[in-house]
């Protein structure tokens, strides 16, 4: 389907496209993955709107990208860890910005200690997936004015890991670990864009999710030496058992490309709902390692659960 692959940066990806005139909104945009995708679309011409809670760091990064590409980048406060912050942040974007044609939904938080987000949910799925969950409805109206929309949301291999635990998701009933609760709010990533593709395509609204790779970003920033040490050996385990040599992490313009893939492919045109790696759309397997998209996390009836569980969290219901 595609000429790219797992070498492949986020400008050859967007190589040869003019973004002109679309607005790209990206969460967690001022670091990593989030701020590379921004500086690479901002490249090609599009105006983009970093998100995140920091607002120093957020002026920063966008004063950088504004830098280098002469794009017109503003920026929005937003702490997906709070309803309350997200809701002001989708007010003032539905107030301040006349569309959105790329909502990038690339913030998240990886492996931390058990802690609560300001309204009572488990961190990681409070903030990986509930934090989108609301802010990505709330932005529907400006989307719904853009060109072509598309949705991306950057799950990860480590869905594989864990589906999402619909009678305990917030650990409540069950010891926390971490990496279940890293692994199920990955799911809920590729779950809830299977969920905004049946709600929204007939809209021409489409939602993408994708694994970007392993990269060494801030993602990790929760991680210590042991828990480093634990995952490099839980990845050359799984390669040995495919005979295969552990894939190497990419470089931050390497992890960006399948998120700037996802985000303009035409090859993708008018078809959602996908999960994608290395820039191509992942094939359903149950038992790899290595690859692909798990079945429990593009099944239509748990993504309609995971909605339904969602709006109760958030205490608002969508409807399209």
């Amino acid at each position: 389907m595609s000429e790219f692959g797992f070498e492949s940066t986020a400008d050859d990806v967007l190589e040869g496209k003019d973004l002109s005139g679309r607005t790209a909104l990206v969460t967690g945009g001022y670091s990593g993955l989030g701020q590379e995708t921004a500086r690479a679309m901002a490249a090609k011409g599009a105006h983009i709107i970093l998100s995140g809670r920091d607002a120093t760091k957020l002026s920063a990064a966008a004063d950088a990208i504004a830098e280098q590409t002469g794009a017109t980048v503003d920026t929005l406060k937003c702490d997906l860890a709070s309803l309350d912050s997200i809701r002001k942040a989708a007010a003032e974007a539905n107030e301040r910005f006349e569309k959105i044609d790329l909502l990038i939904n690339n913030a998240g938080v990886m492996a931390c200690d058990q802690a609560k987000t300001a309204d009572g949910f488990e961190m990681q799925f409070g903030t990986n997936h509930v934090g989108h969950f609301l802010l990505t409805n709330l932005l529907v109206p400006l989307l719904e004015k853009g060109e072509r929309p598309r949705i991306v949301n950057l799950s990860s291999r480590g869905h594989h890991i864990a589906p999402v635990d619909f009678d305990d998701p917030n650990f409540e009933s069950r010891d926390y670990d971490k990496w279940v609760s890293y692994g199920q709010s990955k799911t809920a990533n590729v779950l809830f864009a299977v969920g905004l593709e049946k709600r929204l395509s007939d809209k021409g609204i489409h939602a993408y999710s994708l694994h970007p790779g392993g990269i060494m970003t801030n993602l990790g920033r929760h991680m210590s030496d042991q828990d480093m040490a634990d995952l490099m050996e839980r990845i050359r385990k799984n390669a040995e058992e495919r005979g295969e040599t552990p894939e190497p992490f990419k470089t931050i313009p390497q992890g960006a490309a399948t998120t700037c893939w996802a985000a303009t492919a035409e090859e993708l045109e008018g078809n959602g709902g996908l999960y994608c790696e290395n820039c191509h759309v992942a094939d359903q397997d149950d038992e790899s390692t290595g690859g692909g998209v798990r079945s429990y996390a593009i099944d239509p009836d748990k993504a309609d659960r995971l909605w339904s569980m969602s709006e109760k969290m958030v205490g608002e219901s969508f409807t399209y």
